[in-house]
């Protein structure tokens, strides 16, 4: 556990404060620090968070040092987020639910699933056609890779629990 927080706490305090984050690297010669940037870190925490899940975090930041539980939801297993690129205008990134090419509907939430330098592969999650269900979204098929520099926003939403990850 004590390295786990080790992790944390250096993926949260190694930031480069006061560095202006833009969407493309003006260093294409070392790629490396394209990606050391605030959105990978935080994607960096979010993936050792779902990777090490454990409850009772009250704070709202997305880089909150521990997924929340509470009363509907006592385990939390993902962070959903949602993806602004820089070329999209404002509009969360959105991704068809299914690896069909036929496929049409599409999401706009995700789960982290993998950070690899600038790689980041995502899960794409979708609104749980169980309206009973105390958990907002299900686990699809749908994965995909994304260059982390395409990346200028990530929104969090509320921790919650996906079945079957």
């Amino acid at each position: 556990m004590e390295l786990k927080l080790n992790i944390i706490h250096n993926l949260l305090m190694n930031r480069n404060k006061g560095v202006d984050y833009m969407c493309n690297c003006n260093n294409k010669s070392n790629d490396n620090n394209c990606c050391n940037n605030c959105i990978m870190e935080i994607l960096q925490v979010i993936n050792v968070l779902q990777n090490n899940a454990c409850p009772d975090n009250c704070l709202l930041s997305c880089d909150r040092p521990a997924l929340g539980g509470g009363p509907t939801c006592p385990i939390c297993n993902t962070r959903p987020i949602m993806l602004y690129t820089c070329s999209g205008n404002g509009t969360p990134y959105a991704m068809p639910i299914s690896r069909s090419a036929t496929e049409t509907t599409t999401s706009n939430v995700f789960r982290v699933e993998k950070v690899d330098g600038c790689c980041c592969t995502f899960r794409v999650l979708t609104q749980n056609p169980d309206t009973t269900s105390q958990y907002p979204y299900v686990s699809t098929n749908s994965i995909f890779t994304m260059d982390a520099n395409c990346l200028c926003a990530v929104r969090c939403l509320d921790d919650t629990f996906v079945e079957c990850l």
